[in-house]
């Protein structure tokens, strides 16, 4: 499948990615436990240009981050629906909350990153691709999707 629909809780923002994403993420740190209000957050990054608010409308809120880096959460403005994120205030790709797709399991994560502070329940699938925090994006990204980055923001 390369175009995938979703939305938000309510109903009232519905959106298209008119491709995959570049890559999926499952995120065990404690800004995404605290966020998501769940064990991890699985995000699909992809460049803005690529989704497509169909109805409705976003609001991005700044989110603290142990980091100290910029986070803002695009959430839907009649329920609050968290639907994607900007890390590092990089306005041409976003972190889609793969959750709030249509077919919520479309997405597998390619890597499980700051597993460090993953919560003791949560069990791996044998053979995930894990990392205590982060990763070497040259080695674990497909050489299209380090294309398509280098594209959105000049840089790898």
């Amino acid at each position: 499948m390369s175009e995938f629909t979703g939305g938000c809780a309510c109903g009232a923002v519905r959106y298209r990615l008119t491709s995959g994403p570049m890559f999926v993420h499952c995120c065990h740190c404690q800004d995404c436990q605290r966020q998501a209000g769940s064990a991890f957050a699985a995000n699909a990054l992809i460049e803005t240009d690529r989704i497509v608010i169909e109805q409705g409308r976003t609001s991005a809120y700044p989110m603290p981050t142990d980091s100290g880096w910029p986070h803002d959460i695009h959430r839907c403005e009649a329920c609050g629906t968290a639907l994607w994120s900007d890390y590092g205030r990089r306005p041409a790709i976003r972190f889609v909350r793969a959750t709030t797709l249509d077919d919520r399991g479309a997405l597998e994560p390619d890597v499980h990153i700051f597993t460090r502070s993953k919560l003791p329940w949560v069990r791996l699938a044998e053979g995930a691709r894990v990392f205590e925090v982060y990763y070497d994006m040259r080695r674990e990204w497909p050489p299209e999707s380090l294309e398509r980055r280098r594209a959105a923001l000049g840089d790898v």
